[in-house]
């Protein structure tokens, strides 16, 4: 059999600071993650046994099926997701807590006979996963907030403000990603960022009630992150980039 080139929606998953953990709080918080994204997709009316999962050891790699648009990799996938990391973290100590930045992205993958994928869209979505602004975000609030989401810019343009349940456009903020040689524009989406997201519209799993509303924060602020010198500002939702590229 020969391999096929099919189109695809990708999400990519990573546990932020899962490094120094040790290998024992590791495979915990690697059971935690594929346990809370797998209830999320049930939640969500997909099935994980239906993905192509890719285990990447601190994170994961999932292709849709051909037929799902790439709207279902967002809302309400992702809300449910950040609710389950939250109600873990609620019960956790130290060394489990669990913080995921996640990326999506779609285009045209090759798909092999023995079941492997491959294709220049996962280095993309590689690129996005290990992007400053995404690592940034990832740092919002007190302790961090436990789920961070970089949208590309084709993914952007084909789901949010084309009327998809949950997909408001002032829930998502800019961001200039630069990566190596990779160079684009793509879109956040984290709870307690200045405009959003609207993490209200998804009950809490379990609670019965919705979560409670992100402290509001100021529109212009200044957050840094020692990884790449990298330091960005926001203001009025367009987050400026500055970068030390070290390859």
């Amino acid at each position: 059999m020969n391999p096929r080139y099919e189109y695809r929606a990708l999400l990519a998953c990573d546990i932020a600071g899962s490094a120094g953990r040790g290998e024992q709080w590791l495979q915990e918080i690697r059971r935690v993650l594929r346990s809370a994204l797998s209830d999320a997709l049930g939640t969500s009316d997909l099935d994980v046994r239906d993905f192509v999962y890719v285990d990447t050891g601190d994170g994961c790699q999932l292709v849709a099926p051909a037929a799902l648009s790439k709207a279902a990799l967002l809302f309400p996938l992702l809300p449910e997701l950040g609710s389950r990391i939250r109600e873990h973290n609620r019960q956790a100590g130290a060394d489990s807590l669990l913080r995921v930045r996640a990326a999506v992205h779609a285009g045209e993958i090759r798909l092999d006979p023995d079941g492997t994928v491959s294709g220049a869209p996962f280095e993309a979505l590689a690129r996005l996963l290990d992007s400053a602004p995404l690592r940034a975000a990832a740092l919002a609030g007190t302790s961090g907030t436990p789920l961070a989401a970089i949208l590309s810019d084709h993914v952007h343009e084909d789901t949010v403000g084309h009327g998809h349940e949950g997909l408001e456009a002032d829930a998502f903020t800019t961001a200039d990603v630069r990566v190596k040689k990779y160079a684009a524009r793509a879109w956040l989406w984290y709870p307690g960022s200045p405009i959003g997201p609207r993490v209200d519209s998804v009950p809490d799993s379990g609670s019965g009630r919705p979560p409670a509303e992100p402290e509001p924060q100021a529109v212009e602020q200044l957050v840094q992150a020692r990884r790449n010198g990298t330091a960005f500002a926001v203001n009025r939702g367009v987050q400026n980039i500055r970068y030390n590229d070290r390859g």
